[in-house]
């Protein structure tokens, strides 16, 4: 739910016409890969989220988890604990396919379908809707989840990659 000073020009109605290529979303995944996370690393993600949402004024809740411990969480003015109910649905998806959130319900639309007709998984429990992004290691895979709810799915989305794309960039090699 959007605080009063919430807005509508930084966090858009989602619309479907503008819903990037499944392409660009695949794209994004095979870019954003880590060379290592460590408990500092989550650390740094996390209040980098921190600092951009209190910029953006931005009524979210933040999670990261890596192989099922949860390494930073916070929660901003405006959130409620219904955005920590989400994040736990989204970080599940991530979980369970080894893809952002986002994604996986981009590619049940693109086959005329939704995640929660034809997945066959619990909707009180898995949400295919943008925000929860894999953290995913050269070499050894999906790992853990970086997740923020509080936006529209789309912004959640671009929420978590800019801060991926940020943090990636300012990581020494």
């Amino acid at each position: 739910m959007p605080s009063k000073t919430h807005n509508p020009e930084i966090t858009p109605k989602f619309h479907p016409e503008i819903t990037p290529p499944l392409e660009e979303l695949e794209a994004q995944e095979r870019r954003l890969v880590f060379r290592q996370f460590s408990y500092d690393d989550a650390w740094a993600l996390g209040s980098l989220l921190v600092d951009m949402a209190r910029e953006r004024q931005a009524p979210v809740a933040i999670d990261i988890h890596r192989a099922g411990q949860q390494l930073f969480h916070a929660a901003l003015p405006g959130s409620t604990p219904d955005n920590d109910a989400w994040i736990g649905r989204k970080r599940r998806v991530v979980e369970r396919y080894g893809a952002a959130s986002y994604l996986v319900g981009a590619r049940f639309r693109a086959k005329g379908t939704t995640f929660e007709d034809s997945s066959r998984l619990d909707p009180d429990t898995y949400a295919a809707h943008g925000g929860s992004f894999p953290i995913n290691v050269e070499g050894t895979g999906v790992i853990g989840s970086v997740t923020v709810s509080g936006l529209p799915q789309l912004e959640d989305h671009r929420f978590v990659v800019e801060a991926l794309e940020e943090f990636l960039r300012a990581t020494p090699l």
